[in-house]
């Protein structure tokens, strides 16, 4: 017999409601009404709440549609200052001098000056008065390495849209461009597996993966530097066959296909880290710590060198990232089915980890699971990050060391199997791509909703008027998870009965019945 829970998250599934729902209380401070609300968990993959992660599919789709194929710059002034925030800006002003002049209590100076930033930013301002504080960072040198090709350069003009061509018949087509990068191969593969496991060069996979997202951002900049204009750009990072990362990009105006792949070709990372090939302690013979000093050579005694000092005594960089030789560059027109399919393929695995097989053939199961099993071993020791544990390994002290730490027992996202060492964010997207956030782009579908089933948003009214309280996992007043899975369909049915009666209305037919609604859900 099936438990009513696992038919309830079944039906909650196929109303698109979320099935790991967070709850929370709203209280309205004019009249004290105190109602549960169950907020989307938000997770982005397929495998922990299917509907939320094609939900936020679909967002991203809309995201990536609206700021492709712009015709015009998406600048926007800011709104002017209201009465409220000059209010509160001037407030902060009179603390700040009434803090700098105190010789006493400038604790509780410094806890109202903290509780008035927290209200700018509610009233409705972005920032912070004090802005970021610079720290000493150690630089490199700059200087192009000499194994890498020269970078074309243009003449930089203050616009983010690319070229428009004018046809003899006077048509103005504005095309863009949809772009595929991947890694550089690590011994020969066939279908998505290694050929032979044991040539494969697992180590330089896993640093590659590990260093990725920084190879982009290298990509970036040298596009920008060679395009001449403030190149806007959405992309997603998702998992090839061989389970190694790879980039598409959907790029604001165009460049001759030639100057992308020199641009690519031209692009690299290099990471400047300690060694990490050789192993100097290992599980039976680890380093031990000390209050005073860190941690110390089991046998001697004598101190590690710590991070920084490890990092004075390079010459040369550990690692240098590339892409690959196989760069595929298209042009893509506004509206057209090219455009369309670039876009499935831009969001097609946001769903999905980069852990997950992509082919289902099952004789090829079990050589893919082997194949993961290698890569998550080749990730378990390698360094993710300056403060990852897996340094004493190679006899360095971590950056900000503590007692505890562990070789191959790093809490880094980077060596989970659903990462695979990319612990990256899986999509990419420049500040001026639509000229919204992508709170903004849930702002305008919920608008539409609202104005389509002529409804207001109290909240929008008076955002003052409500208090919002998460509800603890310990409440004994906490609602049930079936609760609130029941709660959901019965406001999504809700939902689609009000939008399905006034299509009923604008199409002069009678209102669907409750089966019929039931049957077109289950279709």
């Amino acid at each position: 017999m099936p438990l009513v829970l696992d038919v309830a998250i079944e039906i909650a599934k196929s109303n698109g409601v979320c099935i790991r729902p967070i709850e929370v209380r709203r209280q309205d401070v004019l009249t004290g009404k105190i109602e549960p609300f169950d907020l989307p968990c938000g997770t982005t993959q397929e495998a922990k709440c299917p509907p939320c992660a094609k939900r936020n599919q679909q967002l991203r789709k809309a995201q990536c549609r609206e700021g492709w194929h712009l015709d015009h710059e998406p600048t926007a002034d800011p709104a002017a200052a209201t009465d409220e925030q000059r209010w509160l800006v001037e407030f902060r002003a009179d603390v700040q001098a009434k803090r700098d002049q105190a010789e006493e209590d400038v604790e509780d100076w410094d806890a109202a000056i903290v509780a008035i930033d927290a209200e700018i930013n509610v009233a409705g301002m972005r920032g912070n008065l004090l802005g970021r504080r610079q720290i000493a960072k150690r630089t490199r040198s700059t200087r192009r390495r000499q194994d890498a090709p020269d970078l074309p350069k243009r003449t930089r003009r203050p616009t983010t849209l690319g070229r428009a061509f004018t046809s003899p018949q006077g048509q103005v087509y504005r095309p863009s461009m949809f772009v595929t990068l991947t890694l550089p191969s690590y011994g020969k593969i066939r279908q998505g597996v290694p050929a032979d496991p044991s040539s494969y060069d697992y180590r330089r996979a896993a640093r590659d993966a590990l260093h990725f997202s920084k190879l982009v951002d290298r990509f970036v900049q040298n596009l920008r530097r060679v395009a001449g204009y403030d190149v806007q750009y959405f992309a997603s990072v998702e998992p090839q066959k061989r389970l190694a990362p790879h980039l598409h990009m959907a790029i604001r105006g165009t460049l001759p296909r030639a100057e992308m792949k020199q641009i690519a070709a031209a692009t690299y990372h290099q990471v400047w880290w300690p060694p990490a090939d050789e192993v100097k302690y290992d599980r039976e013979n680890l380093p031990v710590w000390s209050d005073e000093d860190g941690y110390l050579d089991p046998a001697t005694g004598e101190i590690l060198p710590t991070w920084d000092q490890a990092l004075d005594d390079l010459e040369e960089p550990q690692h240098v990232v590339r892409f690959g030789e196989q760069a595929d560059v298209q042009g893509v027109l506004a509206g057209s089915p090219a455009a369309n399919k670039a876009l499935g393929y831009l969001t097609k695995y946001l769903t999905k980890s980069l852990g997950d097989p992509l082919d289902h053939d099952d004789e090829g199961d079990q050589a893919r699971r082997d194949h993961v099993t290698r890569m998550v071993d080749a990730l378990r020791y390698e360094p993710c990050s300056p403060t990852c544990p897996n340094w004493l390994r190679y006899g360095v002290q971590p950056k900000d060391a503590k007692r505890g730490m562990t070789p191959g027992h790093c809490r880094g996202k980077a060596h989970r199997p659903e990462h695979l060492g990319y612990a990256g964010r899986r999509v990419l997207v420049s500040r001026k791509w639509s000229n919204k956030t992508l709170r903004e782009h849930k702002q305008d579908r919920r608008a539409w909703a609202l104005e389509l089933l002529g409804l207001d948003d109290p909240a929008a009214n008076d955002r003052h008027r409500y208090i919002w309280c998460p509800v603890s996992g310990s409440d004994p007043t906490r609602t049930t998870r079936a609760e609130q899975l029941l709660r959901g369909i019965a406001r999504r049915q809700q939902f689609r009965a009000s939008l399905l009666a006034l299509e009923a209305r604008a199409t002069g037919e009678p209102p669907p019945t409750l089966s019929a609604m039931k049957g077109e859900v289950a279709a």
